[in-house]
């Protein structure tokens, strides 16, 4: 009996140990938050803060996927694109699932046109490499 309380406990142990070396799924999804907290805030060098270097940000549209951003910098310049031509455009998570390295997010975004105001929704997967965004999967938005 003893011998497998010894078990167990080495084993709580080592669970313990590969948690608090890997980042939670909660972290993962805060992280994402964040993320999409500085996006609104249009400020890019802040949503940089959460990505890897070698960020890569692609669009999937059926059996096509495009790069539409690779590397830290280029996701910048992007961005700050993006907001120049959409200063009205926030988004906001309406659901949010995790697994270990990701985080998958209905995204809401709202703008005003000319016709008054539009939104949509559209997927993304935030694919993690540690506590930082390495891949995002984003899926066409849902006529």
């Amino acid at each position: 009996m003893r011998h497998l309380l010894n078990v167990l406990t080495g084993c709580l142990l080592l669970a313990t140990a590969a948690a608090s070396a890997n980042p939670s799924n909660q972290e993962h999804e805060q992280a994402v938050r964040n993320f999409v907290a500085a996006f609104n805030a249009h400020d890019s060098a802040a949503m940089a803060d959460f990505v890897a270097e070698d960020v890569q940000w692609l669009l999937i549209d059926g059996a096509s996927i495009a790069v539409e951003a690779n590397g830290k910098a280029a996701l910048i310049l992007a961005m700050n694109d993006y907001f120049q031509s959409c200063p009205t455009c926030p988004s906001h998570l309406t659901g949010i699932i995790s697994s270990r390295d990701r985080v998958s997010a209905l995204e809401v975004a709202k703008w005003q046109g000319k016709d008054g105001p539009k939104s949509q929704r559209a997927m993304a997967v935030y694919e993690f490499a540690g506590s930082l965004i390495r891949r995002v999967y984003y899926f066409p938005a849902e006529k």
